[in-house]
Parts: structure tokens; sequence; C-alpha cells
């Protein structure tokens, strides 16, 4: 296929995704079910030529601004307060679904070795962020669930990653080390997260000095890319560096981002990430009919695989089952004990949590990346898409219906101290100190008589003024001085709340955002 055809297919391709976006919100329908079986439809047209996926440039090109996206606005301080959940979903989970399918496999595959075993487990045991994210966009959860699935989708990657490299280097060498791997696993941690943390402090430090807008948001844009290809180079965890980096980042754009850079980055990165998240499942789709080419007859999945795959799909699903009301269960028996303070999720939420696993494109792209040499290559490849095709499109349809019919309740000690009522009188008040600050002049006369009344519009304020046209476009200035002064402290008073705990993540990005538009509109009059 020559360069511009491909082209003129990737446009084809996103024009057919706005177009299922759009037939899926009509019906109602998740839109990564629409995607997955349109493209899955789209792939069988006559002429079309079949798509062939990169492993490598899929994990490189969608994984990591996908990842940077979701941990940019992860709430750091309900996910550091539920840290041990998050690590129990994210290894915990993905160990023990590994170990599920392994045996499972061993029991249906005798002659299968034990490593491709745990290689076939370690790419269909995490859940997918991607998944995970355009199925919560969707449904509303209590806070400590949704922090919950929102850090176990973007650490449990970096689990599954690394037992696959040791479980497919143990079928290649034939050699493998638990000792050894612990301590690599750990090692590629450690370094992935000091990989991002050193990337996330070189933005924070290069945005303070940009003047730019277009710079600052390229900038903010290459992050995640740089924080996965450096942390790859390295030989550390890619996945863990770009999560770092996208917390330190998310941290601190509240303090080096302008009004102007955060709305013009925000509606910037909301179409980028519309456009990755559609392109992944389309993806999926469309390799489907290349899954089909490599196997052969269908007749031979329905005679050959059939069995051993729906059991290993079973599997998956019931394991996850089995981790999260197992640990629900201890962490209730510690609370009754007084061992620990963590309250137990309850039946209701663990259902939900449990139902909440959707795989989707890590699981494809490891899976093809699989070895030739790999024993029972196929049947892997079929089972890893038997998987992303049952937790997508019927564990990620019914999830809203789920979490209907069981109501999870909100945990009471997940509520910030302030809601948003209370946030915004307090912005309110450091907005008027500041005001107040500013409304009359050196003699004690009162020359800002709106502000105080509070703000009124443009043209209000405007006809207010007198004098002649360099007297009233001074007075105009310094009225609009006067407003830009309170958006600052209103905005500071916001992050002393948020650094403080009294508020969310979410208050703090609502407040902050009507803070934004209100200092644009003064700065646009001002001239």
């Amino acid at each position: 296929m020559h360069a511009a055809a491909g082209f003129e297919l990737i446009i084809a391709m996103f024009l057919v995704i706005v177009a299922l976006h759009h037939v899926a919100r009509r019906l109602s329908l998740p839109p990564a079910a629409a995607l997955i079986v349109g493209g899955g439809a789209v792939a069988f047209i006559p002429g079309l030529p079949a798509v062939a996926i990169d492993p490598e440039l899929v994990l490189v090109l969608f994984l990591p601004p996908l990842l940077m996206d979701g941990a940019w606005f992860t709430a750091i301080a309900p996910f550091r307060r539920h840290m041990a959940g998050i690590l129990s979903l994210a290894v915990g989970a993905v160990f023990f679904t590994t170990a599920v399918v392994a045996v499972v496999a061993k029991l249906l595959l005798p002659a299968l070795p034990w490593a491709a075993c745990v290689a076939l487990g370690a790419i269909l045991s995490p859940p997918d962020a991607v998944s995970a994210r355009a199925v919560l966009q969707r449904v509303r959860l209590p806070r400590r669930l949704s922090t919950l699935l929102e850090g176990e989708s973007l650490l449990n990657d970096a689990a599954g990653l690394v037992l696959f490299r040791f479980a497919v280097a143990a079928v290649v060498t034939g050699a493998f080390s638990l000792g050894a791997a612990t301590g690599t696993f750990f090692l590629l941690v450690a370094g992935g997260i000091a990989v991002g943390a050193a990337i996330g402090g070189l933005w924070v430090l290069l945005l303070r000095r940009l003047n730019d807008d277009t710079l600052m948001i390229a900038a903010t844009l290459l992050v995640c890319w740089s924080a996965y290809i450096a942390g790859e180079l390295l030989h550390v965890s890619g996945v863990i560096a770009v999560v770092t980096a996208g917390l330190t980042c998310g941290w601190f754009q509240h303090v080096v981002f302008s009004a102007s850079v955060r709305i013009r980055a925000l509606a910037f990165w909301q179409v980028l990430v519309f456009l990755l998240e559609a392109a992944v499942f389309t993806l999926i789709g469309l390799s489907l009919r290349g899954l089909l080419d490599r196997v052969g007859d269908p007749a031979r999945i329905v005679d050959t695989m059939a069995v051993p795959v729906l059991v290993i799909v079973a599997a998956v699903v019931v394991a996850r089952f089995v981790w999260i009301f197992a640990a629900d269960a201890v962490v209730a028996i510690l609370h009754r004990t007084g061992v620990t303070a963590a309250r137990p999720l309850g039946g209701r939420a663990a259902l939900v949590m449990s139902w909440a696993g959707m795989r989707g494109v890590v699981t494809l792209a490891v899976a093809l990346s699989l070895p030739e040499t790999m024993p029972e290559r196929d049947l892997m490849l079929v089972t890893a898409f038997a998987v992303i095709l049952v937790t997508v499109l019927i564990q990620g349809t019914s999830l809203g219906w789920v979490i209907r019919r069981a109501c999870p309740a909100e945990d009471p000690s997940a509520l910030p101290p302030l809601d948003l009522h209370a946030a915004e009188h307090a912005m309110f008040r450091a907005q008027l100190a500041a005001v107040e600050r500013d409304a009359y002049d050196d003699r004690g006369t009162l020359i800002h008589p709106q502000l105080l009344r509070r703000y009124t519009v443009r043209a209000t304020a405007g006809e207010a003024f007198d004098g002649t046209p360099e007297e009233r476009t001074d007075a105009i200035a310094r009225h609009f001085d006067v407003i830009i002064a309170a958006v600052a402290a209103g905005r500071a008073e916001l992050v002393r709340l948020h650094r403080a705990g009294q508020i969310d993540d979410e208050t703090l990005h609502d407040l902050e955002h009507d803070l934004d538009l209100e200092e644009l509109g003064a700065v646009a009059a001002k001239g």
C-alpha cells in the first residue's frame, strides 16, 4: 500500500469513527462497543486491505497519551488514601488472575509449557485503561469506587507487561528465577517513578520560563511520549514513568498554566484523546480480519479452540470476582478486629468492581507481540480477542445496568470537608478581599463601586466611565486589573483549599474553569 493510500485509509477510518459515535449516542449504546463492532464490519468490506497492527507501535503511540490523560485528572489525595486497595487490584488481582489462567490453561492443554501458560495469563490479566475510561465516562460511581478503578487502570498495565516479559523470556531461554524476577519488578517500578518524576519536574521548570501559549501546550503534549520512551530506553517501566509524570503535571498545572493555556490545552487534549480512544477500539475491530486470515478456516476455531477459549474467558471473569470478594472479606475481618481503619466495600460495591474488568488494546497488542515460536500462539491470539469482545461488549455494555441495580452507597469518609457551594463562597470571600484592597484610590475615594456591588457585564461597566477617550481607556484598564487580581486571589484560595484537603479535584476543576473564563473575558475587555 502506498503512503498516500494509507493516509486516505486513516482519514476514512476517522470519518467512520465520527459516524459510529453519532449512531451510538442516538441509540444510547456504549461507543466502545459500537466502534469494535463497526470496525469488525468495515474490515470485511471487499477491496479493503487487511489491517496489520504493529504491537510496539500501538503501545508507544496510544498508551502514553491515554495514560497521561487519566493520570492528569487523577485526584492525588484519594489516590494516596486508597493506595492499598489500588495496589490490591493493580498488582494482586493481576498476579492472581495470571495464576488462575495459567492453571486452567495447563489443565486444558497439558502439553503447553508452564511459562507459556503464565504468558497467556499475563496477556489477559490486566484490565485496560482505555476500556475503563470509555465505560466509566458514561456511568456515575461513588468516589471510592471511581478512585479504585481509575488507579487500577493506571498501574496494572505495568504489572501485566512485566509478568509477560518474564514469561516469554522463560519460554525462550527455558530458565526462570522467582527471586531475580521479584527484584527486577521492584527495580522497574522504582526506576519508572524516578524517570516520571524527573520529566514532570523538568516540565514544571520549562513552563515557568515559556511565555507562549502554543509552546506550552506543545511541551505538555510531548511529556507523555517523552516519559514513556525515556523509561523504556533506561529499561524501567515506561507505563509507571508516564503515570508519575502525569500525576506531577496534573498537580502543578493549577499554578503554572495561565487561564488561556488551560482553556486551549483542555479543548485540544479532549479532541486528541477522543480520536485516540476511538481509533483504539476501531483497530481492535479491524484486526479481526487479520486474525481470521492467520488462523485460517473459522471452522477450525469452533472445532478445536472453542472449548478452551470459552473456559479461559470464564476463568478470567471469575478470577476477578474471587479476588475482589476475598480481599473485601479480609478487609472486613481486619476492620472488625480493629487492625485497620479501612472499611470494606460491601457486597454491592464489590459486585460492581468485579464486573468492571474490561480488556482492550494492551491485551491485543501484547498478544500480537508473541514470538512466532511461542507454543499455541494462534490459540492465545484467539483467546485474547475473545476476552476483549466479551468484556467490552458484554461487561462494558451492561455495567451501567449493574450499577443501577446494585446501587453502591457513597462512602461518607470519601467526601471532602467542603462541598461545591461552600468552596464557592470561600472563593468569593477571597475575591472580595482582593477587590476591597484595590477599589479605593490613594485618597480613599471609592473608584470601583461596580466591583464592590459584584461584577457587572463589560458593556455596563464600560458605560459607567466618563472623561476623555484616553481617561476612559485607562479607567477601564484599571477596572479590569482589579477583576484580574480578584480572579488570581480566588484561584489562590482554591489551590490552598485543595492542598489543605478541604475540597476535591472535581470541585477545584469546576470552579477553576469558571475563573479561567472570567479572566479571559477581563483580559479581552482590557485590550
